[in-house]
């Protein structure tokens, strides 16, 4: 069997490993104190800043069985197991970019109505939500307006300006931002520890650097980057596989043009 990916390793599987966004992260938790779940959220921001992981890790907390609110999602209950294995069947993933026609928003609206077979909430994560349709959203607005007490809908979408303001206003908007710089270097740091690999911090903040804030392409860079797990990967090496000059050569031949 090939070896997973290091991005799909390391996703975080309960809110205290989300990175960079905290103000999201503070708002979820307390929603899940108080029982205060809306039935509809609408994620955006840039790519691999973690708005699918933390929609998955959201449907993890609303059918979580530990009786602490504030432990949710604990990993240990039957019904965290099964979505870590992906075995959930109240956790319904669409792909708009795919399926973007009315009859597959009629088709879901169909099958809403059925009650939850394992959990509390049926939870539909809706990614790349902006490829819609006008009629599929138009469809999909229906549903959002009398949605049955039982389903959830995470919509997340790169691109806010193309959903619809019915939508917007019928949701709860979260913005992801991009990660900092050293936010993502540590990340990369506590990854590289527990994988055993060797490589230079001035190398991760170089790979956290091109990842331009996103935690996802400075993790596949970092993948990328370490082919034999015995090397030491120092700056050097890590700028010469990613192509990227030093900074000290740049800055020396600015001052040289001047």
């Amino acid at each position: 069997m090939p070896e997973q990916a290091l991005y799909l390793k390391w996703r975080p599987l309960s809110f205290d490993d989300v990175v960079g966004q905290d103000h999201i992260v503070r708002t979820l938790r307390n929603s899940l104190k108080t029982g205060r779940i809306r039935h509809a959220y609408l994620f955006s921001g840039p790519r691999g800043t973690g708005k699918t992981t933390t929609a998955r890790l959201l449907a993890k907390a609303v059918n979580c069985q530990n009786p602490d609110p504030e432990k949710r999602p604990c990993n240990e209950c039957a019904a965290c197991i099964a979505m870590n294995e992906g075995r959930f069947l109240d956790l319904i993933e669409i792909d708009a970019a795919t399926h973007t026609g009315v009859d597959d928003v009629r088709d879901l609206r169909d099958k809403i109505a059925f009650t939850p077979g394992e959990g509390r909430y049926k939870v539909y994560i809706i990614d790349e939500v902006h490829r819609f349709t006008g009629n599929a959203f138009d469809a999909l607005l229906k549903t959002l307006e009398e949605p049955p007490a039982h389903a959830i809908f995470v919509l997340a979408t790169t691109e806010i300006d193309k959903v619809p303001a019915t939508i917007k206003s019928r949701s709860l908007q979260f913005e992801f931002r991009r990660i900092s710089l050293q936010q993502v270097a540590d990340r990369l740091q506590e990854i590289t520890e527990a994988e055993g690999l060797k490589i230079e911090r001035a190398a991760l903040e170089l790979i956290a650097r091109q990842g331009t804030g996103s935690a996802r392409d400075s993790i596949s860079l970092l993948d990328q980057i370490v082919s034999d797990p015995d090397e030491v990967i120092t700056l050097e090496i890590a700028q010469r596989i990613l192509g990227t000059g030093n900074t000290l050569a740049v800055r020396e031949l600015a001052e040289a043009i001047v």
